[in-house]
């Protein structure tokens, strides 16, 4: 019981006796809604073990040899209760059927690192889950990951992969960063350009934008929209909500660069961009225009009908990290700002936002954007990542506006884990496995109310600097297993935690990781073959600010 991760809520004292090994004649029992776990055992602990978990036969039950899944709504959303008694076998019943699946996640950690391979594969004894009684639940209800496929693309089989490590955590959302200046990753099948031209460049900056390194190999991809409904309905079966991302106005070069009319065309000739190459803020922003509203209401449309409002309830549209030369100099912007009777260049960006909130709700979404949207109003109705520090979120919430806690000085898992020198094209703070142990979402001096609207938390991996898959895997692990105890358990004070007995559970994750092919970041420092020596990064010299 001592290597659970996240640590649950309450476990029970153990009954003696050898406890519950599950065998051939072992049987799966379901009751109406728990479908989802159901179909999960068999796929992942059947194929496991080599056993076919089936169906108790009608009218007998196994004694002590029976994993059943119950629902039980006094438990409370996402909560579970597991007991592994004598004669009972397995019961895991959970508040709803998520519940019922992180339940299923916690006894998959009690039967050993086994349980995370593919095929069986132990030769002696197998481990026998203990007779005991877990109570658990979650402290947020948003858990997440924010994965960004536009600086680098990720396969469809590896975001599928990811959403099972999300699972694997009791993580249950995944940020889909979907566009950029470098790349358009997502079929809209009325702007063909958008994949056709958008989603490749022609080559990569290979490490920080000041490094003078070049990757010549031209880099794109996108999904398709049947791929993008298989990942949402993969998603779905795991529990995770998926909230993808069209970053507007800013980071919109891929985007112009298909279609140059969404661009700034009185300042710049906008068709001589191509998708860009190198990283950093882009000058290049939509322009305020009823053709832009146009053009991205209709990836909207397209957007909405793969992401249901089941599984999607929020859309994020981005709205950071956008620079208003372009909208000073341009005579049709200034023209657009007195029209409308606006102050500046802020609130024109507020307008841009506040008309993409007010389409989305009266279409049952809800839009959500980075902190930079509370700048010239923010947008009614309207939720916040916070990712400059805590400020922004704090104010989001005092304002009465939901709030995911996901700041860069502290849970950016692109930056290094160590300041030695042979961490892999390092950029940003450091951050250790225990400085994300440490981090607390709701900072301290909230009212009450204001407290409630810290609706969770989420990890960020930016991918300017992480090519493919293993080079995701050595920034997120294990940095992810903190954040999921972080975003799930109920932990003391930062200063009260005891990371001490978290490394020591970590002991046993690692096993699981290294199960599950998990290429992450061992404790003491990266294996040869992680390190990238000579690739300039950005390093930032002393502790971050904390803003």
């Amino acid at each position: 019981m001592d290597n659970l991760i996240p640590a649950p809520v309450r476990v029970g004292a153990n009954t003696p006796g050898e406890g519950f090994l599950p065998d051939r004649s072992t049987t799966l029992t379901a009751q109406p809604g728990t479908e989802t776990t159901e179909r999960w055992l068999r796929a992942t602990l059947g194929a496991a073990f080599g056993l076919p978990l089936g169906p108790a036969r009608p009218g007998t039950k196994e004694p002590g040899n029976t994993v059943e899944l119950c629902l039980d709504p006094a438990l409370g959303p996402e909560s579970y209760r597991l007991v592994v008694a004598p004669g009972t076998g397995v019961r895991i019943t959970g508040g709803d059927s998520a519940g019922v699946f992180w339940g299923a996640q916690t006894l998959r950690q009690l039967l050993g690192a086994e349980a995370y391979r593919r095929a069986p594969v132990a030769s002696g004894p197998r481990r026998a889950v203990p007779f005991v009684e877990i109570e658990d639940g979650p402290r947020f209800a948003w858990r997440g990951l924010m994965l960004d496929v536009a600086r680098h693309f990720m396969r469809k089989d590896d975001v599928l992969r990811y959403l099972d490590l999300l699972a694997a955590h009791k993580l249950n959302v995944f940020h889909f960063h979907l566009t950029d200046d470098q790349g358009w990753r997502v079929e809209i099948k009325r702007h063909p350009r958008l994949t056709e031209t958008a989603s490749w460049r022609a080559r990569t900056k290979y490490g920080h934008r000041a490094s003078e390194l070049w990757d010549e190999t031209p880099h794109g991809g996108f999904y398709t929209q049947d791929d993008i409904r298989e990942i949402v309905a993969y998603a779905a079966e795991r529990h995770i909500r998926v909230v993808p991302e069209i970053d507007i106005p800013g980071h919109s070069q891929a985007a112009i660069s298909a279609y140059p009319e969404l661009g700034n065309t009185d300042v710049i000739d906008t068709s001589s961009l191509s998708v860009w190459d190198t990283w950093g803020i882009n000058p290049n922003v939509l322009a305020p225009t009823d053709n832009t509203l146009r053009f991205f209401e209709g990836v909207f449309e397209e957007l909405l009908d793969l992401f249901p409002a089941a599984t999607s309830p929020f859309i994020h549209i981005g709205g950071d990290e956008c620079p208003k030369d372009q909208w000073k100099a341009s005579a049709a912007a200034q023209a657009r700002i007195a029209e409308l009777g606006l102050r500046d260049e802020e609130e024109l960006q507020s307008w841009f936002i506040r008309h993409f909130d007010t389409w989305l709700t009266a279409r049952g979404r809800r839009l959500i954007g980075w902190d930079e949207i509370l700048e010239g109003g923010l947008a009614d109705g309207a939720a916040i990542s916070s990712w400059r520090g805590y400020a922004g979120g704090i104010a989001a919430a005092e304002a009465g506006h939901d709030v995911v806690m996901c700041p860069e000085q502290q849970v950016y898992l692109d930056h290094r884990q160590d300041g030695g020198a042979d961490e892999p094209m390092p950029i940003g703070y450091v951050r250790t496995l225990e400085d994300v142990y440490r981090f607390e979402p709701v900072p301290p001096g909230l009212s009450e109310e204001a407290a409630r609207h810290i609706i969770g938390t989420q990890a960020n991996a930016w991918a300017e600097v992480m090519q493919n898959r293993a080079r995701v895997d050595y920034q997120v692990f294990p940095r992810l297993a903190a954040l999921a105890e972080v975003a799930w358990s109920r932990l003391p004070a930062p200063e009260e935690r005891d990371f001490a007995g978290f490394e020591r559970r970590m002991e046993a994750h690692y096993a699981r990781l290294d199960a599950l092919g998990v290429d992450y970041r061992p404790p003491g420092g990266p294996l040869p073959w992680q390190r990238r020596p000579g690739i300039l990064g950005r390093p930032i010299e002393g502790p971050p600010p904390n803003v």
